[in-house]
């Protein structure tokens, strides 16, 4: 049985381990589907990034302001997790997972993803909401045992997203967030009108 979530735990610790900034105020697990991503002959494949924001970037931004919060503002600077235009041994991990979980004909996408008022209530494409779950799952062991707040020397949020704020995104930042890490951010995204 592939222990995914453990190698994947490691990994996004062992890159954590590097940040020293003292103004860092928001971590970013950035779980993105793009149809030109293609492995082991799917395409519309997801990836998975992390990286943080600080307060020099957001350039005094009140505590609800969409700079501090809308990761269009954010600095980006990602370090690859899984990454299908630069496969590593967890994108191959991954795959075998899905594999294992039989999760097949990852990217493609359900016609029927919107209900009576448009209102999107898909999952993306198939493994996209698996992937964010397992992200999901690191960022809330991170929170549980207290890493974040002893290598920070405070609490913060682990935002969970893509580059729009889907209801699945949303679902899994509260659910990392056990302790309420990411209240302001949910309350900030509420008065943007962004979920």
């Amino acid at each position: 049985m592939i222990n995914i979530t453990e190698k994947l735990y490691t990994k996004i610790k062992s890159v954590i381990d590097t940040w020293h900034k003292k103004d860092i105020y928001a971590i970013s697990f950035f779980v993105y589907s793009n149809e030109a991503y293609e492995y082991r002959g799917f395409s519309n494949v997801s990836s998975f990034a992390i990286s943080y924001n600080r307060e020099k970037d957001c350039k005094g931004a009140g505590p609800l302001d969409e700079e501090r919060w809308n990761y269009a503002y954010w600095r980006q600077d990602e370090t690859p997790i899984i990454n299908p235009d630069r496969p590593n041994e967890l994108t191959d991990l991954l795959f075998d997972w899905y594999k294992e979980n039989g999760i097949t004909n990852i990217g493609a996408e359900d016609d029927d993803c919107y209900d009576e008022n448009m209102h999107y209530i898909g999952k993306g494409p198939v493994g996209h909401y698996e992937l964010l779950t397992l992200a999901s799952e690191v960022a809330k062991r991170l929170q549980q045992e207290g890493y974040i707040e002893n290598h920070f020397g405070k609490k913060l949020p682990i935002i969970i997203h893509g580059l729009e704020y889907a209801w699945y995104d949303i679902e899994a930042t509260q659910n990392a967030n056990i302790h309420g890490e990411a209240d302001t951010f949910i309350k900030a995204m509420k008065e943007l009108g962004m979920i």
